[in-house]
């Protein structure tokens, strides 16, 4: 039986019915076409579908839909304003620090994150921030420059 939920996405409100084993991945690519997080995995293991649920970066492959129910929930999509890219993703351009970019929407998502609660991260931090992100194209030094760069800006 389906349960009416509200998420709140990128400051916009969505009503949506949900299965209740239904995830918080599914939901977003699948009923609200937000497909910026993406699926790889479906273990927690990778970190591509990591958004930020109330402040922190979660894997959406391992959290219900219904455990976001009536909080702020922070996706890829929702990082550029208007119309300008956020620093972490000029950032990550500027560096190199996209490749295939499959990884790229669940990195951003860890990085900033860390940067909220930590504007002037250094390399440990960075790196302990990003680590259930995986990447196999970069080797991750140009990740962690990218984000170095915009924590040595204050976030």
């Amino acid at each position: 039986m389906k349960r009416l939920i509200q998420l709140k996405v990128n400051d916009e409100i969505y009503e949506v019915a949900v299965h209740p084993h239904r995830t918080l991945l599914e939901v977003l690519r699948e009923e609200l076409d937000l497909t910026g997080t993406k699926r790889a995995c479906n273990v927690g293991d990778c970190g591509s579908c990591t958004v930020i649920l109330e402040g922190k970066p979660v894997v959406s492959c391992l959290t219900l839909a219904v455990e976001a129910d009536r909080k702020d929930i922070l996706t890829v999509e929702g990082l550029a304003q208007d119309g300008e890219m956020h620093p972490l993703q000029k950032s990550f351009v500027e560096r190199g620090a996209v490749q295939c970019g499959f990884c790229t929407p669940g990195m951003l998502m860890s990085a900033k994150a860390l940067l909220d609660e930590n504007p002037n991260s250094v390399e440990d931090e960075v790196r302990t921030a990003i680590a259930g992100n995986l990447c196999r194209c970069t080797g991750y030094v140009k990740i962690v420059e990218a984000i170095l760069a915009v924590s040595q800006q204050g976030g």
